[in-house]
């Protein structure tokens, strides 16, 4: 046992229990037994490297290049995403893609390049492949955005003829590989260069982004045990992609390999004049499976555009999901929740949801209810609808391992449990006790599963939160998960744990999202999960887990927010206050103000950590709390716009300042403040005492929403932020949609600077069911004296319109 597995199993028995703490020292000792009996022993490995490049062979968008030892498949989709892969390794299989292989561009052509290369053309991007396989990406001018080296592979020597272990990734054009007789394709290395100016972000959640710093970064999803900081690494939701941004362009690398790896990085320097910069590098290690890979370049919004394209839109969240929720791990009863649902309402407070633990079921156990704590759920959730909140429901994917359990003796009718190498069904410890897991990479278990959420439709809830799903098992030392030899189906094609481990919580939110549809299909359904991988999105949000409460914790919610956003996850959000203690007055304040700007808007504590109810801290908190909700309440109309066009477009609700200009250099480097949609700039308190700070504005006139005060951009400018509120700019010519006086929605538009145009889009509230609401694209402009707002079509605005950034109450046209 090491220090860290110490730390996690003192952690884990104040958590659980000295009971359950005992249990999980047993659990760890199997998981390590058969590993130790089914894992194949490193033994002989054989270094090698692609050789030099012996033919190539055109192919539709592309070709393959053969060389000595590999071959590498080119391929050049019509939109512009590049795919490289390499011994054979397609597209497909992939949990990532969202359906069939894009179409490949026609007019790529592959051709001979100098010195024994090849380069593919096309007209969004050029790929050259030196005659060792080295390859870049380089824009169609020329520039260079990335440059692979030649990669390198260390194979167990096997028997002639063995099949090549983990590579799986035939299909959509693969072609077969150079890799010598009786070798079996494990780990790889694959290293990487980029311009001394780039920043690296994305990798998944990562508390300590959204700029990945110097370091090594592990790609496997891992529940880090405890409450976790901006030093903590892995978390919940990792994904082998990247966004780098240079001076270049702009460009997304994914690996699409779901095994164990790791992600070192080093950003560049330049030479100051010497002329001699040293290249930012990326080293990626894997511990097997296919060397495959998209890149996709262009602006920050065409590479989001695309990667929502190649991996499926984001799913909408209803409107309801973006008010306010509150949670907690802890509610005793149903009277409980009421009393809490009344303090919200007898204090003017709007409420949207409340989200109820683990505690509200039976002995922990998934889809089942404490009926004496909660004697009629139905009728508790029909009570709150009736005023307008909602209840959201917890969902573990671990099983108690107990015959008499209705989805145990069902799990185990459809034999949906993982088993070990030896054919036994896996069994670990979890919060019901003993427990077995199902696996969701099996279709027909992910069919059975989803059919389980009718329990929890009956019961009234409207949405769920899905839990513990990387999957976690506690355990006293090692890994807190499944034997990484423990069997899965992958679709048919069969496998361990190795490489279903990082998609087990993304192939249970398909479980849960493609069940909630065929259960209602009217309804689009309300999901997010802890754990996932690349293409949640196309199933739901996520949220930071349970991130630690302190100052630190504050500034990792909002890197995880905007990290999560530029891998194609728009909705997210964090435990409000933190998860693992009782913040001050002022923490729980400013992190409630930053909250209330970000997608996933959500109070949740520990059972020990105290209670987030915002009249718990004070009148004054309250007071400022009040009018942090009546804003949010206010801009749900904004939201919901920002929802429609993340599915439309991929573009995140919450982007980094540099998003409209990645050029700007300054603005790389920010990553205390961040862009509302196009309109807002928000620049959350993220540190103790703080009642005025420092902003770094995009090029344009800002006006400050409080004071209408104006500020011109590019630069930095210092910004009061009192108690009351944290500082929140427009941009001047916005027009964005919100809540008027009356309910329905208006215009809200910043006045342009003088000679200057602006505009914005509204997509109007189509409901929760799956109707596609039309975008609506208004223009703002002078005229004469005065600001005209009107639709971009010519046509009269159609919403009450409000001016602000002007002297007093100016005409206005609308």
């Amino acid at each position: 046992m090491n220090g860290r597995d110490l730390v996690r199993s003192v952690r884990m028995v104040r958590a659980v229990g000295p009971a359950q703490g005992l249990r999980s020292v047993r659990a760890a000792w199997r998981r390590s037994r058969a590993d130790a009996r089914a894992l194949p022993r490193r033994g002989a490995e054989r270094a090698r490297v692609p050789g030099t490049a012996l033919a190539a062979e055109p192919l539709p968008g592309g070709g393959v290049i053969r060389f000595a030892r590999s071959s590498l498949r080119v391929r050049v989709a019509a939109g512009g995403a590049v795919f490289c892969g390499w011994d054979g390794a397609g597209p497909e299989p992939s949990y990532a893609l969202a359906g069939a292989c894009p179409a490949v561009d026609p007019r790529a052509v592959l051709e001979p390049d100098t010195e024994g290369g090849w380069r593919i053309v096309s007209e969004r991007v050029l790929v050259v492949v030196s005659r060792f396989g080295g390859v870049e990406v380089r824009t169609p001018g020329g520039a260079m955005l990335r440059r692979e080296l030649p990669p390198r592979w260390w194979d167990r020597v096997a028997e002639a003829g063995a099949g090549a272990a983990g590579a799986g990734a035939q299909g959509c054009g693969a072609d077969g590989d150079g890799r010598p007789e009786g070798a079996v394709a494990s780990r790889w290395v694959q290293r990487s260069e980029v311009t001394a100016d780039a920043r690296f972000f994305g990798l998944g959640g990562r508390s300590a982004g959204p700029r990945l710093r110097d370091g090594v970064y592990r790609l496997w999803n891992t529940d880090p045990g405890g409450a976790f900081g901006p030093g903590d690494d892995p978390l919940y939701l990792t994904m082998p992609v990247q966004m780098v941004v240079a001076d270049a362009g702009t460009h997304l690398v994914f690996h699409d390999n779901s095994w164990d790896g790791r992600v070192a990085l080093r950003e560049g320097a330049e030479g100051a004049g010497s002329g001699h910069d040293r290249p930012g590098t990326c080293e990626l290690r894997m511990d097997g499976g296919p060397l495959r890979y998209w890149v996709l370049a262009g602006t920050p919004a065409r590479v989001l555009l695309g990667w929502t394209a190649l991996t499926g839109a984001p799913a909408l969240p209803p409107r309801w999901a973006l008010g306010y929720q509150h949670a907690r791990w802890g509610f005793g009863s149903a009277d409980e929740v009421r009393r809490v649902v009344a303090g919200y309402r007898e204090r003017g407070l709007p409420l949207s949801a409340v989200h109820l633990d683990i505690d509200h079921y039976d002995g922990h156990r998934v889809f089942t209810v404490d009926r004496g704590r909660f004697p009629d759920l139905p009728g508790l959730a029909g009570e709150l609808r009736s005023e307008g909140v909602r209840l959201v429901s917890i969902v573990d994917p671990a099983v108690k391992a107990e015959p008499g359990n209705a989805v145990y003796d069902g799990g185990a009718a459809v034999d949906g449990f993982v088993r070990d190498a030896r054919g036994r069904v896996v069994r670990g410890e979890v919060w019901p006790g003993e427990s077995v897991y199902p696996d969701f990479t099996d279709a027909r278990v992910r069919k059975w599963w989803g059919a389980l959420y009718a329990e929890r439709l009956a019961q009234g809830f409207s949405g769920v939160w899905h839990d513990m799903n990387e999957p976690v098992s506690f355990a006293a030392f090692g890994e807190p998960t499944l034997p990484r030899s423990a069997r899965h189906d992958l679709e048919g094609r069969g496998g361990d744990h190795r490489e279903a481990h990082n998609v087990y919580g993304l192939a249970m939110a398909q479980a849960a999202y493609e069940g909630l549809c065929e259960l209602r299909p009217g309804e689009r359904p309300f999901l997010f999960s802890r754990s996932g991988w690349a293409g949640l999105q196309r199933y739901g949000g996520t949220w930071s887990g349970d991130v630690a409460t302190g100052w630190p914790g504050l500034r990792a919610s909002l890197a995880l927010v905007l990290g999560l956003g530029l891998c194609g996850v728009p909705y997210s959000g964090p435990d409000v206050g933190g998860f693992s203690g009782v913040p001050s007055p002022e923490l729980y304040l400013r992190w409630f103000q930053l909250g209330a700007y970000l997608p996933l808007f959500r109070t949740h504590s520990a059972l020990w950590a105290g209670r987030r109810e915002p009249w718990e801290y004070g009148e004054e908190v309250l007071a400022h709390a009040r009018a942090a909700l009546r804003e949010r309440e206010r801009l749900v109309p904004y939201f919901v716009t920002l929802g429609q066009l993340a599915r439309l477009s991929g573009a995140p609700y919450v982007r980094p300042v540099w998003w409209g200009a990645p050029r700007d250099r300054a603005l790389r480097d920010c990553e205390d403040a961040f862009l509302l949609g196009d309109a807002l700039l928000v620049a959350p308190i993220v540190e103790a005492g703080a009642v005025r700070r420092a902003v770094r504005l995009p090029r344009g006139r800002w006006y400050d929403t409080a004071t209408g005060r104006a500020y011109e951009g590019p630069g930095r400018v210092w910004v009061d932020a009192p108690l009351s509120r944290i500082p929140v700019l427009a941009r001047a010519g916005a027009v964005l949609p919100g809540a008027g006086a009356d309910g329905g929605t208006e215009l809200e538009v910043w006045a342009p600077a003088a000679g200057r145009t602006g505009g914005g889009l509204v997509v109007p509230d189509g409901g929760d069911g799956w109707r596609r609401p039309e975008v609506e694209r208004f223009a703002s402009r002078w005229e004469g004296g005065r600001v005209v707002v009107e639709r971009r079509d010519g046509g009269p605005a159609g919403y009450p319109v409000r001016v602000r950034g002007l002297e007093g109450t100016g005409p206005v046209v609308g």
